[in-house]
């Protein structure tokens, strides 16, 4: 079977939900063993190992002349990773994997859509049209049903 094109994408980015969901309640875990501090440095310690190997087996390609292209503030996502971390690790324990989750992704598609309206960080402008504003609605309509107890 040969998925290709818009599909298998879907399905990396279906896989890359399941990996955060599961990457947060085991970062909880680390939380609650040694400190939510200690836990977000070990997350991005680990990380920054496994990617020197990457880079040095020379697995993937990366083009480091052109680090001088990219503006500045567009460097500043490896912070943002931080705070992710840190958010996640600090919301699963107090609000359950499933409410935590539902709330960051409802975040997610917000910020997503209006990233892509105002084509932001170089993205293709997609309008947000009555469409995805009311995928949006539905959307935090189905959180607030799984944020119900």
């Amino acid at each position: 079977m040969n998925i290709s094109g818009e599909l298998f994408f879907l399905l990396v980015a279906l896989i890359a939900g399941v990996l955060m969901a599961v990457q947060g309640a085991m970062n909880s875990v680390v939380s609650r063993a040694i400190g939510l501090s200690g836990a977000t440095f070990i997350v991005h310690l680990t990380a920054t190992i496994i990617m020197i190997a990457v880079l040095l087996t020379g697995i993937g390609k990366s083009t480091w002349a052109n680090y001088t292209r990219v503006p500045w503030y567009d460097y500043l996502g490896g912070a943002i990773g931080v705070l992710i971390t840190y958010t996640v690790v600090m919301s699963i324990p107090r609000l359950g994997a499933a409410v935590a989750t539902t709330a960051i992704i409802v975040g997610q598609v917000l910020t997503a859509c209006l990233l892509d309206h105002f084509g932001l960080f170089g993205l293709e402008k997609m309008p947000l049209t009555w469409m995805r504003f009311l995928g949006l609605i539905l959307l935090a309509i189905g959180a607030k049903l799984l944020l119900n107890k």
